[in-house]
């Protein structure tokens, strides 16, 4: 008897030692958040594009508001105007009739509640996928699926790549950017892993050919979002802006980045 009196005061304790702990997180006005990712597949004539406005919610919200209402358009050096509207109030603008010209210079210009957003990019190209070489015995535990989508960097010319990998089993995408600083002119990779990954699954690979400033922006994004993140020597979490400004009210910023690029896409069978 006095041992069962014990345990139940054993777990009546532990029972009372389970709280629930709300946090109080700082709340901020909501900012317009852009993505503005103007894609040019290789062989296509890429006159379909999007463009998403949204709202920054709070940390614990499950919904992102999207930004509705706002005028949109893209415009060229040579004078050509592209409006983008709204689709249903999603936050979706669509443009049916756009141009995509390799090096060619583009001003997006959004108006949202009497404020006028600006970013200027220009429409960067990028080398073919060559081909994908897989290796069955990666990773830490060597039976990890690995691949490495080769393609060859031209000699004499500041590159930057922003690969993504997708694959048709339920993870996130993988995101990675390289530079040819010490790889100009040679034969270099983009590499995927996921454990999950098995005989007969599809990997779609695709190659952005990005400027120097979206480089910046994503290595760091990514280093901060990474799994890599915490050491002593990672990159301190800040707010990272990206080249969209705000003329009206500089001091209410937006978040998000206006970026042209040309892609190759190759979808990938894991053997």
């Amino acid at each position: 008897m006095k041992r069962l009196i014990y345990i139940g005061l054993l777990l009546t304790l532990f029972t009372n030692c389970e709280d629930v702990i709300d946090v109080d997180l700082n709340t901020a006005e909501p900012k317009l958040v852009i993505e503005a990712s103007i894609n040019y597949f290789k062989n296509t004539a890429a006159n379909e594009q999007s463009i998403k406005l949204s709202l920054s919610a709070p940390f614990f919200d499950e919904i992102i508001p999207p930004a509705n209402g706002a005028l949109i358009q893209i415009s060229d050096t040579s004078g050509n105007i592209f409006n983008f509207i709204e689709e249903n109030n999603t936050g979706i603008y669509n443009n049916n009739s756009f141009i995509p010209v390799i090096d060619e210079v583009y001003t997006l210009v959004i108006n949202y509640e009497d404020e006028i957003y600006t970013a200027t990019e220009t429409l960067t190209s990028v080398v073919p996928i060559d081909y994908v070489e897989q290796n069955n015995e990666g990773g830490f535990s060597g039976e990890d699926i690995e691949l490495k989508a080769y393609y060859n960097d031209p000699l004499g010319i500041n590159n930057y790549y922003f690969f993504e990998f997708i694959s048709d089993i339920p993870v996130v995408p993988t995101l990675a950017v390289y530079d040819d600083t010490f790889t100009d002119g040679n034969e270099i990779f983009g590499f995927y892993t996921e454990e999950d990954l098995e005989p007969g699954d599809i990997v779609t690979i695709r190659n952005y050919g990005v400027s120097s400033q979206f480089y910046d922006f994503m290595f760091i994004l990514l280093q901060q979002g990474g799994d890599s993140g915490g050491g002593p020597f990672e990159t301190q979490p800040a707010t990272i802006r990206g080249n969209c400004i705000n003329t009206t009210n500089p001091d209410n910023f937006p978040f998000g980045y206006f970026r042209l690029s040309e892609v190759d896409e190759l979808i990938y069978t894991v053997e």
